[in-house]
């Protein structure tokens, strides 16, 4: 009988990406970024794949091609498949644990009495389940390519609010990731803008000049000047700028992160030195924490990473870093938050179990509980006391840096 090579190539196509997903080898580099690239959407949302391969075997049983037996082995390899799709689906799920010990852990057990605003209850499981690659939401609206320097395409920006323009919202700027080289403001973290907006806050995505239309610190330059333009305009669209908070993913982790440690820095404000960049706290999602470009240069004066920056009185941080990520390694995350910790500050770090990078990319499990942590992190920060206004950041101290992965 004629094997079933439509159901083979299914199994061995969904079987190839569980394996990157489930077992995600970090190393060697080459293995790591296939566990990137064909791991990352099983990953995040496995329930699709496990629909996809139930149907599939029992569409195959029905028309009798389970037969040969090299059918049979096929639908023998697919359980097994869907076993590791489990495994994924439960990782996800329970994100929600790693980030709830996180809060705790860097906010207090008390954390939730302190909040004045509601939170969402239950994670959005319609949405997780049908509709994980909808990226719009029907009350929010997205302002689109708003200039905020001279940089060309590069220097734009999206504002997202809810449709009704709330006035006296707080304010998320996103930077996107791409290793310094690549990316652009409509890719990364979607659900997260979308959901804060929807939520009556005002966010706003950011191009920035990458390489090799300029180095560092050109990258961090424009992530300021993206803060001074919502200081300076972000009221017209209902934005409070007294309540900032500076996110990235990736490469623009790395970028939100020295914003965040550097508030009114010139070295960083160079032709805008008088404008405000000082931040209410700071969201750093699968970020990389190594030396810009993996190297510092000859006679630098700054360490060219986030923890050379590190100094007390720095705003509170929200860290989220997947354990099986390959690009930008858990361990440099974790010695960040350590180094933020040891200096005195206010942190919420999660790891969470199984995820790879980009997983801010999709409405999945892992990514709504992080979305939820996030706004929990936010409104216990905006319900403290306003500490007075800080200055230049102070001397930076020379640290001898973790393995942090590679620039993503």
């Amino acid at each position: 009988m004629t094997l079933p090579w439509g159901y083979l190539v299914t199994v061995g196509l969904v079987g190839w990406c569980t394996f990157f997903a489930v077992v995600a080898p970090r190393r060697p580099h080459p293995v790591a970024m296939m566990s990137w690239w064909f791991g990352l959407v099983v990953n995040e949302v496995p329930f699709l794949a496990i629909v996809l391969l139930v149907a599939s075997t029992v569409l195959a049983a029905a028309e009798g091609d389970l037969d040969p037996v090299g059918a049979r082995v096929a639908a023998a390899v697919a359980a097994v498949v869907v076993l590791g799709l489990a495994v994924a689906a439960w990782r996800g799920v329970r994100s929600d644990r790693a980030v709830g010990r996180a809060l705790a852990q860097g906010l207090g057990p008390g954390w939730r009495d302190q909040v004045r605003v509601p939170l969402r209850r239950h994670r959005p499981w319609v949405r997780i389940l049908l509709l994980p690659f909808v990226q719009w939401q029907h009350d929010v609206e997205r302002i689109r390519n708003l200039r905020y320097g001279d940089g060309g395409r590069q220097n734009l920006l999206d504002v997202y609010r809810r449709r009704d323009a709330p006035q006296g919202a707080p304010v998320l700027v996103h930077l996107h990731g791409g290793g310094f080289t690549t990316g652009k403001k409509s890719r990364e973290a979607r659900p997260l803008l979308n959901h804060l907006a929807s939520r009556g806050w005002v966010c706003v995505s950011a191009n920035y000049r990458l390489r090799p239309q300029t180095t560092f610190p050109g990258h961090q330059i424009d992530a300021k000047k993206v803060i001074a333009w919502v200081r300076e305009r972000g009221a017209a669209y209902g934005a409070d700028p007294s309540r900032l908070f500076v996110a990235g993913s990736s490469a623009g982790a790395n970028i939100a992160g020295v914003c965040a440690l550097t508030p009114n820095d010139p070295m960083f404000q160079p032709g805008f030195e008088s404008a405000d960049t000082t931040v209410t706290g700071a969201v750093l999602l699968y970020g990389y924490y190594g030396h810009y470009f993996g190297e510092e240069p000859d006679g630098a004066p700054p360490l060219l990473e986030p923890q050379g920056y590190v100094h007390a009185g720095a705003p509170p941080f929200f860290v989220a870093h997947g354990t099986a990520d390959g690009w930008g390694t858990v361990e440099g995350a974790r010695h960040f938050a350590t180094r933020l910790r040891a200096a005195g500050g206010t942190v919420v770090y999660a790891e969470l179990p199984g995820g790879q990078h980009s997983f801010d990319v999709y409405h999945s499990p892992r990514f709504e509980a992080v979305v939820d942590g996030v706004e929990a992190f936010a409104a216990h920060v905006m319900a403290r006391p306003a500490p007075a206004a800080p200055g230049v950041a102070g001397p930076r101290v020379r640290t001898p840096p973790a393995s942090s992965g590679r620039a993503g």
